[in-house]
């Protein structure tokens, strides 16, 4: 059995540079160099693999199952979800339901500062809290191009958007799960990430709207932006204090989106903002059953997402449940069994072929329902839509698996690991690295909860050690890792896809790094004031 090693230039910081190497080389070859997204994945998968065996001496067999870990995993659930969701968004355009949709939007308001705060901050937030994984980003970010957005800036804007909700995705499982690996009290953990992230998330609609037209947009809807604001993070802060951090987005986004139609009825920005300058289009009358049957598809997608996502009904599908039977297990070949961590503890992997309980499936019973009540659309047009869905996302699709492929072999080998040791040696100053190593976890996976479930042990250990609370360092973990949900290479290629930019990631990367970054910065600086506080 092949045993990680951790350190095996015998130089902790030195095997940690070595290790981000494929992460350097890809953001090179994407910001830099500017290659299409697949290249750039495919050059820094090579350069993981050569650091891999040569450096980390993992054998080629642990590589291959890595790999095929990453490719199935990118399959399903990720690419079910995507294409599921977009399937449904495009049904709604096919249908003319859409156009009904954006109708009721310009009726709040044409300005499309207001608009961005009613769609990728509030309505992302509720279908963040409800589906996660790329969902919101993917339907918003195609409501914004609607609604006259250019692509790129739809996408960035929803991709910033998406760090006010990110925590506390598909009815807070980050939080949950960063509770359970790392041994902490999951309230305890929900109140810690009140004080750490929701500053942030109260700047966020001003950062949204500072994106679209600067100081002067602030200045001119300062009164709707502070309403968002204060409603969201109030809404969101409460839940999560006094209920835990499971209806912590869905009730901040349904919140914030009654505020801003109940506040656009009395107040309008003196000037209506468009970008480039262009006219509002002009807003067609519809009554209200003609709205709520519009928007029907997303209420339905609500619905059975709930549904899936009570505990009742994960519990059938647990070991012990009526439907486990359902989930099939498929240990990972050159890894189950054939490598351990530095600690001696063997490594069981398995991916879990869920059709019944997974995500992808409670939207497409969602389209089915849309499609069933939306007499408009016919069989052809059923599929049609999914085969130009697939046609239009393969190459984000093709992304997001070489990304996956490039953490996994990252993991496996213990390259992540060496990286968040490099950064846990740091002492009492780790308070202010803490979100960086979060920002590393959702690079690499994509996802808050992989992150958490990667780097929240480390976390709770370096704590202990430099005598901090362990929830401030998980929740630092946490925060840290929404901020790299605005350039992860899983969430540009979901947005790509969604906007029509597939092959063009590098365009949307280049527009929301710095945004990432400085977020990411501010959680830094926020992280080691609290710890000041926060000591064991």
């Amino acid at each position: 059995m092949w045993a990680q090693n951790v350190d095996p230039l015998s130089n902790l910081w030195l095997s940690a540079l070595v290790a981000a190497l494929p992460l350097l080389v890809f953001l090179l070859c994407l910001v830099v160099l500017k290659l299409k997204g697949i290249v750039a994945a495919a050059i820094a998968v090579v350069v993981e693999i050569v650091v891999a065996v040569l450096v980390f001496g993992m054998p080629i067999p642990a590589i291959g199952g890595s790999a095929l870990l990453g490719v199935l995993t990118a399959v399903w659930p990720i690419a079910y979800i995507i294409v599921m969701a977009v399937w449904l968004y495009r049904l709604a355009v096919a249908s003319g339901r859409f156009d009904v949709i954006r109708a009721s939007i310009s009726g709040i308001s044409t300005d499309q500062r207001i608009q961005v705060l009613l769609i990728s901050f509030a309505f992302g937030a509720f279908l963040e809290g409800a589906a996660g994984f790329g969902v919101p980003i993917a339907i918003c970010a195609a409501l914004l191009v609607q609604l006259g957005f250019r692509p790129v800036k739809a996408a960035m804007l929803s991709l910033v958007a998406n760090v006010a909700a990110g925590a506390y995705g598909a009815i807070g499982i980050p939080v949950i799960v960063g509770a359970q690996v790392a041994g902490v009290d999951v309230m305890q953990l929900s109140q810690t990430m009140v004080l750490l992230l929701q500053p942030l998330t109260l700047l966020v609609p001003f950062l949204l709207v500072a994106i679209l037209d600067g100081w002067r947009g602030i200045r001119e809807t300062w009164p709707a932006v502070l309403l968002v604001s204060v409603v969201f993070s109030g809404v969101q802060a409460s839940v999560l204090w006094f209920l835990g951090p499971e209806l912590a987005d869905l009730g901040a986004g349904l919140a914030a989106m009654v505020a801003l139609f109940v506040f656009g009825r009395v107040w309008q920005p003196r000037r209506i903002f468009r970008e480039g300058g262009n006219e509002a289009p002009a807003v067609a009358s519809h009554s209200v059953r003609e709205v709520v049957v519009a928007w029907s598809p997303f209420y339905i997608l609500t619905a059975f997402i709930l549904v899936w996502s009570v505990p009742w009904f994960k519990q059938l599908f647990a070991a012990d449940g009526a439907l486990a039977a359902a989930v099939v297990k498929v240990p990972i070949p050159g890894l189950t069994g054939a490598v351990s961590t530095p600690a001696g503890d063997a490594v069981a992997v398995t991916w879990d072929f869920t059709p019944l309980n997974a995500t992808g499936t409670a939207i497409l019973l969602a389209v089915v329902v849309s499609y069933l009540t939306t007499p408009q659309l016919t069989a052809s047009d059923l599929w049609r839509q999914l085969s130009t869905t697939v046609r239009e996302l393969w190459q984000a699709l093709v992304l997001i698996a070489a990304i996956l492929v490039l953490a996994d072999i990252a993991n496996y080998s213990g390259g992540s690991a060496t990286i968040g040791s490099a950064l846990a040696a740091a002492g009492p100053v780790f308070p202010l690295l803490a979100p960086i190593i979060g920002w590393i976890g959702v690079f690499l996976t994509g996802w808050v909860v992989n992150n958490n479930t990667l780097f929240g042990p480390l976390q709770v250990a370096t704590a202990q050690r430099i005598g901090v609370q362990p929830d401030l360092l998980v929740a630092a973990n946490t925060a840290g890792g929404t901020t790299a949900k605005v350039v992860s290479p899983q969430s540009i290629a979901i947005a790509a896809g969604a906007v029509g930019l597939s092959g063009r990631e590098g365009e949307i990367l280049r527009a929301s790094i710095g945004y990432s970054l400085g977020m990411l910065a501010f959680m830094c600086g926020w992280s080691f004031a609290l710890s000041t506080v926060f000591l064991g």
